[in-house]
């Protein structure tokens, strides 16, 4: 029997559901920070899920990074078991979005269809690739009801600010836990035709400078913060960003200019706290005594964290044996060491041929220049066996008037359910039941 034309056929008869479903999630805010309609958009997921017959559950991450009783971190499992015992294949997407930004020309929760094209904060990024799997997953279940092992499709919170409300709190509760997951696909926005195997790691820190405050009329008599940060980013323009620059990695990461080592200084703040925003008086005048700036390290799969950290320690020593009154404090926020889940790994193998299947062309390997929730599986969970798969283009997340394209998501909802048949089922001699439209 041919299932793949089957699931194509059923795939492509659910197309004005996959878009409904698509704008629905769109149309939930569920802006992060500061996290709101978390609940909401687990409740819409479980009353969806529980009609075709999956075991929902609602966790909150109680106590996690970011949880408040204000802006409690909720998540939502769906489990459906198969008739029989078997592996079990987990779609985790995150339900979070950035803010909206400036520039839009379509309504940013709007969940617009123009000229197929689907419009929204978190279309691409990634409530279109949530859609997908749910309905690549609804369409297997109703074709297939007699399949081994279990499907899994997860919307959890936070991916955006970390995931430590999210999947890091399920991966710590169990929920990836080898012996109940054993293949998890994440469908982030990598293209339809890219495996994304893993991703660089990062290392976060704040450092803060201090002076002596004083009369700005009399600096002399102070010891300006913000000049010594200043020395500082002069330094790393002269010594480390050149440094890095030469330190590449054999991970194919994308896009170029992220096969190198990275450094951003993600924000900077000197001086008096920033007025409040109906204060339309002059600040006073005074030597600033506290400089603050963020920084967010890049590195590669080749590189060890404790050489991350002595490249930043070496230009702060630098600085001081310049500086006599160089004081400082260097705080790190928090790490995440790069992983890379091998080719030849199950999960990889069984999207590559789908993809092939559909695309009619090879897959594409990748490796993503930022973190996603793919860390938390494998540091936390110890599940190795996961990658990012889904639709969309990766370079229109977070920005002004993001979309999905309606034919990447079914090609993918292809891919994907192609993947559970040939986990779940495993031979050529299947059952097609009648669909449940």
């Amino acid at each position: 029997m041919d299932y793949g034309a089957k699931l194509d056929a059923e795939i492509e008869a659910r197309r004005d559901d996959l878009i409904a479903l698509t704008q629905d999630l769109i149309r939930i805010p569920t802006l992060n920070p500061p996290g709101d309609c978390y609940l909401e958009i687990c409740e819409y997921l479980r009353d969806r899920l529980a009609t075709k017959g999956f075991d929902v559950q609602l966790v909150r991450a109680e106590g996690a990074i970011g949880d408040s009783d204000k802006y409690p971190r909720w998540n939502v499992v769906a489990r459906r078991e198969g008739a029989h015992s078997g592996e079990c294949v987990h779609f985790n997407s995150h339900t979070d979005v950035v803010e909206v930004g400036r520039d839009w020309t379509y309504d940013p929760f709007g969940g617009e269809l123009d000229d197929g094209k689907i419009y929204g904060r978190g279309a691409c990024d990634m409530k279109g690739g949530l859609a997908t799997s749910i309905i690549a997953a609804e369409v297997f279940v109703d074709l297939f009801p007699e399949f081994s092992g279990a499907v899994e499709i997860s919307g959890t919170a936070d991916e955006e600010s970390g995931g430590y409300g999210g999947v890091a709190y399920l991966a710590e509760k169990g929920f990836f836990a080898p012996e109940r997951v054993q293949h998890v696909i994440i469908p982030e926005p990598l293209n339809k035709d890219r495996i994304c195997l893993g991703h660089r790691g990062v290392w976060w820190a704040e450092l803060e400078t201090f002076g002596e405050i004083a009369h700005g009329s009399m600096p002399f008599l102070g010891d300006c913060a913000v000049r010594h940060m200043g020395a500082v980013v002069h330094e790393m323009e002269q010594s480390l960003f050149p440094a890095l620059a030469e330190k590449r990695t054999d991970m194919p990461v994308v896009p170029e200019g992220a096969k190198q080592s990275t450094l951003n200084i993600n924000s900077m703040h000197g001086g008096m706290e920033e007025p409040e925003a109906d204060y339309t008086g002059y600040p006073s005048a005074c030597v600033p005594d506290s400089c603050r700036m963020v920084l967010d390290r890049r590195f590669l799969i080749e590189e060890d964290i404790k050489d991350v950290q002595a490249e930043i320690q070496s230009v702060l020593d630098k600085v001081k044996a310049e500086r006599d009154t160089f004081r400082y404090d260097l705080r790190e926020m928090h790490r995440v060491l790069p992983t890379m889940t091998e080719k030849d790994a199950p999960v990889v193998t069984t999207v590559a041929e789908a993809i092939q299947d559909i695309i009619g062309a090879p897959a594409e390997y990748v490796v993503s220049p930022g973190t996603y929730d793919q860390k938390h599986i494998d540091r936390i969970g110890k599940l190795k066996n996961c990658i990012a798969y889904g639709p969309g283009i990766l370079d229109l997340a977070h920005k002004p008037d993001e979309y999905i394209g309606v034919e990447d998501m079914v090609d993918s909802a292809k891919v994907m359910a192609r993947s559970l048949v040939k986990i779940l089922l495993g031979h050529d001699e299947i059952t097609v039941g009648e669909p449940k439209i």
